[in-house]
Order: structure tokens, then C-alpha cells, then sequence
């Protein structure tokens, strides 16, 4: 179990992130079109997995707006947006931003996304939604960065995370 906060209040995770030189663990989420996206659909492609727990909130739409606008020069890279929101959700908010550089999926059927990869809030406010997490996959799925945003109201590392491509 990991610690955060919301501000002062102390929230804990259902567990630790994946290491760095891991295999990611295989996921099955939901695109926005309903239809279903695993792990595997990825492989060849490096992976920027900007997870968070929803999309209308403001620090959450944030982190999506900047890595729409960060993937844009990234080659053979594909940016997921995932959080427990309902898919129609993101779609919605993507297709009122016109950011056309991300991908979501979401977790509303909370199978073992949540806890597989140790982002899921088991107490605290935002219990059951996934906390702020980014994590980088080399093209074979290998973790090549993670980081888990000590207090969630606050943006994730991008600079570092993006350096962890190069």
C-alpha cells in the first residue's frame, strides 16, 4: 500500500507501482466507443499512461490538455488517458477540447486495472477512483518510468516522464 494526500487529507492505495524494468501487468479497459482495449493492442508503440480519477476536475483535464499538446512531436508513442469515468465522459470532454492526440479508456467497470497496477484509492474521498499516476512503457511493454503524484490536487511530473522516452 502506498500513501497520498488530497491536500492534508491522507488517502492510501490499493498498492505499489509497477517497477521500472517490469512488465507491465495486462490491462482490459474501455474505449470510447465502448468497445474494448488491452495491453496488447499497444505493443510496438511506446505507452504514456496518464492516469488520474476524472476527467471534470480541473488538475485531471490538465494533465490530459498538456499531454495532447506533449505528444504531439513523439514517434511511435501513444498517450492513454485512463480513469474510472464513464467512456462517454471522455469522449465528451476530448471532442469539446478538439484534442485528437491522446486515447482514453476508462475503468468504470473496475476490474483489476485499478488494483493489477496499485493506483486504486481504498479510502479517503475519492475511494474507488484511481489516483494520479503516470507510466511509461517501452515498446515492449517494459516500465521505463512511474510516478505516483505524492498529493493529487497537484500535476504529474511531465518533463520527467517525457525524458524517460529519449
Amino acid at each position: 500500500m502506498s500513501q497520498i494526500t488530497l491536500r492534508e487529507n491522507k488517502i492510501t492505495t490499493y498498492g505499489g507501482l509497477p517497477a521500472t524494468g517490469e512488465k507491465a501487468p495486462y490491462f482490459e479497459l474501455i474505449r470510447s466507443d465502448m468497445s474494448k482495449a488491452n495491453l496488447n493492442d499497444f505493443k510496438g508503440k511506446r505507452v504514456i499512461m496518464n492516469i488520474f480519477p476524472s476527467i471534470d476536475t480541473n488538475v485531471c483535464a490538465t494533465s490530459v490538455r498538456n499531454f495532447n499538446e506533449r505528444a504531439t512531436g513523439l514517434n511511435n508513442t501513444v498517450v492513454l488517458c485512463i480513469s474510472r469515468d464513464l467512456p462517454f465522459a471522455l469522449k465528451r470532454f476530448v471532442d469539446d477540447e478538439g484534442l485528437d492526440k491522446v486515447t482514453n479508456l476508462s475503468d468504470f467497470r473496475q476490474g483489476d486495472f485499478g488494483k493489477d497496477y496499485g493506483v486504486e484509492m481504498i479510502d479517503g474521498p475519492l475511494e474507488g477512483l484511481l489516483s494520479r499516476v503516470v507510466i511509461v512503457l517501452d515498446e515492449e511493454g517494459k516500465v521505463l518510468h512511474s510516478q505516483q503524484v505524492p498529493d493529487i490536487s497537484e500535476e504529474p511530473d511531465y518533463l520527467t516522464a517525457l525524458k524517460s522516452l529519449l
